[in-house]
């Protein structure tokens, strides 16, 4: 079954045609080009997909949006890359412009169907999805169902809180594991504390203060800097903790970690592993692993298809 999987960025639109078996076949991208407003955004969508879909025949397309979104109505409640989509119905204007079914789903739901059915999850009933990056997403399978709640926003176990009036989390609330062990929450952690070692190597690394990313930090802990490695095991502590929960929860088989920040390779992992097993009761004691998504930069287009081929319930 050939599918067309979107990847739909702030930026840049990632798209791929996508066969059920063999995974991309072809892919294309183009500038999202939001400040052209709504009507410019759906254009440039539409004219990947039918890229694509020229000369083949597609049963549907996915598109995975960061948001809040009704995947059953293919809306986007809310979404913080494209301001004026309150209540916008996204799949209904793809369908209209191609003529196939749309499915929509959260970028990081898409990620975790990406997993299941491209990924290291393929196979399994239970595992959690994760993707490190600006934020922290999520997706979950468990006894075999895909898990997103009564409303289809399930799951958010980035706004875990792990630290009680803890660090201030864009979603409002304090102390998320967000909030403390995201790429922009270690990057911002890291310029904090530059008066006290202003002759860190992640300083040396970024060029300036307002350079500094996670990269950097993660380059800087690999050399045992000493900022570095006080940002770094925070962070890991506080995500440690939340898989903890994560683990106590669902009992997965799995948790499959991606997004730009996974790309620390040993350096995230290790530690992280190792300090997993100290929030994790006995009883759950090697019932897990916790791995690396081999998706990296496909993640995006085969989680879109995968919500395509979800919809339509292939697995």
């Amino acid at each position: 079954m050939l599918v067309v999987g979107i990847d739909l960025g702030g930026t840049e639109i990632k798209a791929g045609l996508v066969d059920s078996e063999k995974g991309i076949i072809k892919k294309t991208s183009h500038p999202t080009e939001v400040e052209k407003g709504n009507k410019k955004v759906i254009e440039n969508i539409t004219l990947v997909a039918l890229e694509l879909m020229k000369g083949v025949k597609v049963q549907s397309i996915g598109i995975g949006s960061p948001g809040s979104i009704d995947r059953g109505k293919g809306i986007v409640r809310f979404s913080p890359n494209f301001p004026e989509w309150h209540d916008f119905e996204l799949g209904e204007n793809i369908k209209q412009n191609t003529g196939v079914e749309v499915f929509v789903e959260n970028d990081a739901n898409a990620f975790a169907l990406g997993e299941w059915y491209f990924g290291k999850a393929k196979g399994l009933t239970d595992f959690i999805a994760l993707t490190l990056g600006t934020g922290i997403g999520s997706g979950v399978v468990c006894n075999g169902l895909f898990l997103t709640g009564k409303n289809g926003l399930a799951p958010e176990l980035g706004h875990m809180v792990v630290i009680p009036n803890g660090p201030q989390c864009g979603c409002g609330n304090r102390g998320c594991v967000e909030a403390i062990a995201s790429a922009k929450s270690i990057a911002r952690e890291a310029r904090n504390l530059l008066e006290r070692y202003p002759n860190s190597l992640v300083l040396n690394l970024a060029g300036s203060k307002e350079k500094i990313e996670s990269k950097h930090v993660f380059d800087a802990y690999k050399q045992n800097d000493p900022l570095a490695k006080v940002v770094v095991n925070f962070a890991i502590d506080a995500l440690a903790q939340a898989i903890g929960n994560y683990i106590h929860a669902f009992n997965p088989e799995k948790i499959i970690i991606g997004g730009g920040m996974s790309k620390a390779g040993d350096a995230l992992f290790i530690p992280l592993k190792q300090t997993v097993n100290k929030f994790v009761m006995t009883s759950f004691a090697n019932t897990y692993s916790i791995e690396q998504s081999l998706l990296v930069e496909d993640a995006g287009i085969l989680g879109a298809a995968s919500a395509a081929l979800y919809g339509g319930r292939v697995i």
